[in-house]
């Protein structure tokens, strides 16, 4: 089977053929560091880590870069808030991200550009498409004409006013046409800048990514992935700036994922209904998080919940189990993973639902297989996890380790020693206590003929 994605610009799944199969271009947007991220942010690092993992296994070298955009009006708005400098900001905020994405097994990129160490880049970009024609300066601006442009609106396939209408788009006085697009603005003194031919000032936010793909990835890239919400301005500008300045095709692969939506409501700031990862991790382990991003299939809108939360716990509790089970035995592992239905599965356009119902597959065959047949099965198992990033802890801890603990492994075990000398007495109501109290702290007790296995919610 052939690698099929669902592209954007062209509405229809192909055939992924690289440019180069020595060396796979991918991008995607990265966060803009002003605060921590919501699960809308997570959405996209979850499912391109998944995308960046089967290609890892495909090719012999891929190079993935997520940008950190480390300045813009949002960043200058939050230092100040909370009284820091722009680069302590960034800073605090690139390494609660960098945690965030640990926690969720998000691998980290080939490679992860700053904005603020491209800017020369960036100039020089904007200078190009000066000299082109395809952008002019207007009181300390420089913008770009999106009239210059033939085909502008291909990826997002509308007319230009039809874009413009509820669009992220300032309208200003210094622009020839309301969508034109800032490429560079003026900066105050207090402010950052930095110095130009067109003054001091610092980039617009599109010209940030175009920038950094051609400096790290090159003119043209395999793919270049996001959330539907950046399809327009922000890709349709990348596309603009891009192929005017160089005059080539910049993507070939245009990768977008479905929207989150909140109890059934879309994410919105002005309802507050967001989730942030950081908090949602306090309840929840990382793992979770990532099965519930990935038990719908990117393309389609998620809706976010506590019952999609304890349906994914409720299902890796079962794969876990299947595991822990077969703790005693070797896996022996897939010489090939192109054998592996996981594999298969995702490429289909990252079908996650069907590679996660693969994984119950393989779990309930694990436990009805002879011995002789276990070590094969659990190998296929644990290896079908590795691929979408899930099955990769211990199993034993999994059952132990609790995210917000309000009792000890250690003052567990006390507590089953004393329930058993209660029981060994034939007090049997203190033990039944004890099994309701530990029950309440969410430890279920597990009574066998060998004794006591104990195991959290």
């Amino acid at each position: 089977m052939e690698l099929v994605l669902y592209n954007t610009l062209s509405g229809s799944k192909e055939v992924f053929k690289p440019i180069d199969s020595k060396r796979i271009t991918m991008y995607a947007c990265g966060p803009t560091v002003y605060n921590r991220i919501h699960i809308g942010n997570a959405r996209p690092a979850v499912v391109f880590d998944v995308l960046f993992r089967l290609l890892k296994n495909l090719y012999p070298n891929v190079s993935y870069a997520r940008n950190i955009t480390d300045i813009d009006d949002k960043i200058i708005k939050a230092a100040k808030d909370e009284s820091l400098s722009i680069t302590e900001l960034s800073r605090k905020y690139i390494r609660t991200y960098s945690d965030d994405m640990d926690s969720l097994n998000v691998l980290p990129p080939t490679i992860q550009p700053l904005a603020t160490d491209n800017i020369q880049k960036m100039i020089e970009l904007i200078d190009k498409l000066i000299s082109k024609g395809h952008a002019y300066i207007s009181e300390g601006h420089v913008l770009f004409s999106v009239k210059s442009v033939e085909n502008y609106g291909k990826l997002s396939k509308r007319e230009l006013d039809d874009m413009l209408a509820g669009a992220r788009v300032e309208i200003s006085d210094y622009k020839i046409h309301p969508g034109d697009f800032v490429l560079w603005k003026p900066s105050s003194e207090k402010d950052p800048g930095w110095d130009s031919p067109w003054g001091r000032g610092r980039p617009g936010w599109h010209i940030e990514c175009s920038a950094m793909i051609s400096e790290h990835l090159g003119e043209t890239i395999d793919i270049h992935c996001g959330g539907r919400d950046l399809i327009f301005p922000h890709h349709e500008n990348e596309i603009a700036q891009s192929e005017c300045a160089h005059g080539k095709n910049f993507v070939n692969y245009w990768i977008h994922n479905g929207y989150v939506n909140i109890d059934g409501e879309k994410m919105s700031k002005s309802i507050g209904n967001f989730k942030m990862v950081n908090d949602l991790l306090k309840i929840h382990n990382g793992e979770t998080l990532r099965f519930s991003l990935l038990s719908s299939h990117y393309r389609s809108e998620l809706n976010f919940s506590s019952s999609l939360l304890d349906q994914a716990k409720s299902s890796l509790d079962n794969l876990y189990s299947s595991l822990k089970s077969c703790s005693h035995i070797h896996a022996i592992y897939p010489k090939d993973i192109k054998s592996l239905k996981v594999y298969e599965a995702l490429l289909d356009d990252l079908n996650t639902p069907v590679a996660i119902r693969e994984l119950h597959k393989l779990s309930k065959k694990l436990l009805k297989s002879s011995d002789d047949e276990k070590p094969k099965i659990l190998g296929d198992l644990i290896e079908s996890g590795r691929i979408i990033g899930l099955l990769q802890s211990n199993p034993h801890e999994w059952f132990t380790i609790s995210i917000n603990d309000n009792i000890s492994p250690d003052e567990i075990d006390e507590l089953i020693s004393i329930r058993n000398v209660a029981k060994n007495k034939g007090d049997y109501l203190k033990a039944d206590n004890i099994r309701d109290d530990l029950l309440s702290k969410g430890v279920i007790l597990e009574d066998h003929s060998k004794g006591t296995n104990w195991r959290r919610k």
